[in-house]
Order: structure tokens, then C-alpha cells, then sequence
């Protein structure tokens, strides 16, 4: 548990790997920890975000969307309110670990556990 791929690429182009957790870290530490770094990973607005969108500056120009979720089932859930972002780090042989930003709040977190087979997105670092 708790494996990183070395320089996961799978979905990413040449020369561009899926954040670790470690890697995740960096950015967080850098924009101040997990409380208030969504906020300024989230896009500002509400094109695309639903209210209250809290704390979102975008001052990173990650400019964060709320995808939600393509469950197993094929059925999404969750757009408008939430971004689920992989990490090349597992937890198990089935599930890995994931970033999270949420409207209501400016936090981005880790969580584990979920499965790797549901559909959540992808940003791509460059090696």
C-alpha cells in the first residue's frame, strides 16, 4: 500500500507523468497546505462551478473544474460541485489515491480507497 508508480504515464503524453502523492504535497506545502490550496487551484466563477465556490482564486492558473465522476456503472455524479483528481500513488492492488475540491469549501485533500476503475480526472505533469 502506499506504492508510487515511478514516473506514471500511462494516459499522459511523452514527457508528461500522473502526479504522485508526494508531487501533490510539493504543490500544497508551496501554496500554503490543504486548507486553503483548493481554493487557489479552483477556476473562479460560476461557469462552471455552482455556488458558493469558497475560496476560489485561480491564482495558480491550474484553473480546477468540478468533473464529478463516472462511476463503474457508467452513471456520473457530482459535476458542477466536485473535482476528483488521480494520483499515480495506489492503495491496493484495485484502488489509488485522489485529490478532491469541493464548492463549498477551499480544502484539497487526500483519500483513498475507491477504486481505480471509476472515472475521475487527470493533470498531467510535465517530467
Amino acid at each position: 500500500n502506499g506504492n508510487t508508480a515511478e514516473k506514471a504515464q500511462g494516459v499522459c503524453p511523452t514527457g508528461f507523468h500522473v502526479g504522485s502523492v508526494p508531487e501533490w504535497n510539493t504543490l500544497i506545502d508551496y501554496l500554503g497546505g490543504t486548507a486553503i490550496a483548493g481554493g487557489k487551484l479552483k477556476e473562479t466563477g460560476y461557469d462552471h462551478w455552482l455556488s458558493p465556490n469558497t475560496g476560489a482564486t485561480n491564482e495558480t492558473g491550474f484553473g480546477g473544474l468540478p468533473g464529478g465522476f463516472r462511476n463503474s456503472d457508467g452513471s456520473f455524479y457530482n459535476i458542477l460541485t466536485d473535482g476528483y483528481f488521480w494520483s499515480a500513488t495506489t492503495s491496493g492492488s484495485l484502488d489509488a489515491l485522489f485529490r478532491y475540491l469541493n464548492s463549498g469549501n477551499a480544502l484539497l485533500n487526500t483519500y483513498s480507497g475507491l477504486p481505480k476503475k471509476l472515472g475521475f480526472t487527470v493533470r498531467c505533469i510535465k517530467d
